[in-house]
């Protein structure tokens, strides 16, 4: 359940990042086929790409730990059994609620326009089928059907409909509304998915337009037939509809002068934030250890123990981890606790915590989750002649192979140990003034028959210095440790006086925020007003049912209105005339910003190769 909500959420985040890109750098263009497409691969990329992972191993070195946990403070909670709401359940299930109402929805839309294309007479004419109803409907097309009500229309007005329509039946854009469709009854929790939507059918009525007008001598006349439709609602959802909201944008789209082909740039754009998508989230980072279970046999030899090894691996099932559960509990008063427990549909493990606790003597935690199988590993429990226990995790097949080992009592034990107190060697009794709380961080390293530990304190740990800082033994800046991510660093070593910081990480350098990340050119403005077309006059609405066999009085009404409506139109003529010539100045005011837009291209390209230079020293940084 929780990878079908990060899937989701993956899938919202890259519709949102195509739909705010074609929002604002694509809807103004007029590349409209260009556009169709962008906007499905969109769509379908939002679906694909959160399913592609790909997995990276790096190697890591472990440092075997020995500490005397009673020195530092752990506070032993007891979790109270208590009602928990399952919120993955609640999701669920208002998920799949939207998803059955939505699709119920889309199943109504498909019998409404059945209704309307039932028992009508069909006309062939080459590769299109023509319904003339007698509803009072507005044109529409479903793949190769079109219906319109030739009664509403004069000759001329019903020839631009259906010029309109056969674009949108030849170029099949039935398809574009039945994906759109489908994808907001997936995503009906995304607002942006309903936008991308309004955005499809947007850029379909406007290829619809470009191409109608070619076939088309009189624009001005396709545009008076556009504000007519305006007075039929009667539309079927699933369905194209000549008519459709934000008219005035349609007839602007229109008069718009062609884009420059090298505005095309844009649509490269997407590509670095896909990129970022795929290593941010879709790269899945394994680390192993090298040495962690060679290291533990070395101090496990050095130190007279008996060590018991726990196996878990992929097909360890639930009633065999509660028999280890409580034999730890029976045999060393460790209480274990496993969680997360995820399988696939082998039943074999891909997940699981481990929590070990001994009151305020040890805690140990593991973790590994994937989308395959996990692999064998074991909990090593050791107990010295003094009796005291050491925990361990080990992978070695040398240790997981046995269920239990014994050291023969005649090794070495480990007495030579050197203490290390914000970088200045003490002795034991300094070790023993100190309090815990004071106690920031303790490592304790094996080298050899040396045991090391080095303690940084809290006033200590405030102390950042400018000079000599180095991580990994390479120098680096102030800027460089500010953003180091302080959950990778394994040892920090300060020396006497203060001036030198030594950091060593776990899986190299990893920074927590990018700051080095180019900043992309900022775009000129566009603050040229776009000049209004005249205000129409509103259409009137025709009666219901039929011319002939429905109310003649209020039809010979719609038709009186109707000479007042297309005299008004014939008025508004002189107003068409001039709104042609104020596009015309418009078009020349927006010489300068093309040209300032032609100078954002140039940094463009200096902007790309930036970003390759940053991707390649980010490359290497993982690399190290």
């Amino acid at each position: 359940m929780e990878a079908l909500y990060i899937y989701l959420i993956k899938s919202s985040g890259l519709i949102a990042l195509f739909y705010l890109a074609y929002y604002f750098m694509l809807r103004k263009e007029t590349f409209f086929t260009s556009n169709r497409w962008f906007l499905l691969l969109g769509l379908f990329t939002s679906v694909v790409l959160p399913l592609i992972v790909y997995t990276k191993i790096i190697m890591v070195e472990s440092s075997s730990k020995n500490i005397d946990w009673s020195r530092i403070p752990i506070t032993n909670s007891i979790e109270n059994e208590a009602f928990e709401i399952n919120w993955y359940i609640i999701f669920g299930i208002t998920y799949a609620i939207g998803i059955i109402l939505f699709l119920g929805k889309f199943v109504f839309d498909f019998y409404s326009l059945n209704t309307v294309l039932k028992g009508k007479t069909i006309q062939n004419q080459a590769d299109f089928k023509f319904i003339d109803t007698t509803e009072n409907v507005a044109p529409f097309s479903y793949f190769n059907t079109i219906v319109y009500n030739s009664s509403l229309y004069s000759s001329s007005e019903l020839e631009n409909i259906l010029e309109h329509e056969k674009v949108h039946s030849d170029q099949n854009h039935t398809v574009d509304v039945l994906i759109s469709r489908l994808f907001c009854i997936l995503f009906w929790f995304n607002p942006l998915i309903w936008l991308y939507k309004k955005a499809i059918l947007q850029n379909l009525e406007f290829i619809a337009d470009n191409e109608a007008t070619k076939n088309i001598s009189d624009k001005k006349a396709y545009q008076f037939t556009l504000l007519k439709i305006t007075t039929h609602e009667n539309c079927v959802a699933i369905t194209n509809h000549f008519y459709q909201s934000l008219i005035k944008k349609r007839i602007f789209m229109l008069n718009k002068n062609q884009s420059k082909k090298s505005n095309s740039w844009k649509y490269v754009l997407i590509i670095p934030a896909l990129v970022a998508f795929v290593i941010l989230f879709q790269v899945n980072v394994i680390a192993q250890e090298k040495t962690a279970v060679q290291a533990t046999t070395e101090i496990i030899k050095a130190n007279e123990k008996s060590v018991d090894v726990y196996k878990i691996n992929k097909n360890t099932t639930d009633e065999e981890l509660k028999e280890k559960s409580s034999n730890l509990k029976e045999n060393y008063a460790i209480i274990a606790t496993f969680s997360g427990i995820k399988r696939n549909s082998k039943n074999e493990l891909t997940a699981i915590k481990v929590d070990l606790k001994k009151g305020k003597e040890i805690a140990q935690k593991m973790e590994t989750k994937g989308t395959e199988a996990i692999n064998e590993f074991g909990i090593i429990v050791s107990k010295d002649d003094n009796g005291m226990l050491t925990v361990n995790f080990g992978s070695d097949e040398t240790i997981i192979n046995q269920e239990s080992i014994v050291i023969a009592p005649n090794a070495p034990l480990v007495t030579e140990k050197e203490i290390f107190i914000n970088g200045k060697k003490v002795s034991q009794d300094d070790l023993d003034k100190i309090d815990p709380k004071e106690i920031a961080t303790m490592n304790v390293n094996k080298n050899d028959d040396k045991q090391e530990i080095r303690i940084i304190t809290n006033n200590h740990r405030k102390m950042i210095n400018e000079n000599d800082i180095y991580i990994n033994n390479e120098k680096v800046s102030q800027n460089e440790l500010d953003r180091l991510d302080q959950s990778t660093i394994e040892r920090m070593d300060v020396n006497k006086d203060g001036k030198t910081i030594r950091i060593i990480t776990k899986n190299g350098i990893q920074y927590s925020q990018e700051k080095n990340l180019p900043v992309p050119p900022t775009p000129p403005v566009f603050n040229i007003k776009t000049p209004a077309p005249p205000a129409f006059p509103k259409a009137p609405k025709a009666p219901k049912g039929d011319p002939i066999k429905g109310d003649k009085k209020a039809w010979k009404e719609f038709e009186k209105k109707m000479e007042d409506y297309e005299a008004k139109m014939k008025k508004l003529e002189p107003q068409m005339e001039a709104f042609d010539k104020q596009m015309g100045e418009f078009d020349k005011k927006m010489e300068p910003f093309n040209k300032e837009m032609e100078a954002f291209e140039k940094k463009m390209k200096v902007y790309e190769q930036q970003m390759e230079e940053y991707h390649s020293n980010l490359e290497r940084e993982r690399k190290k």
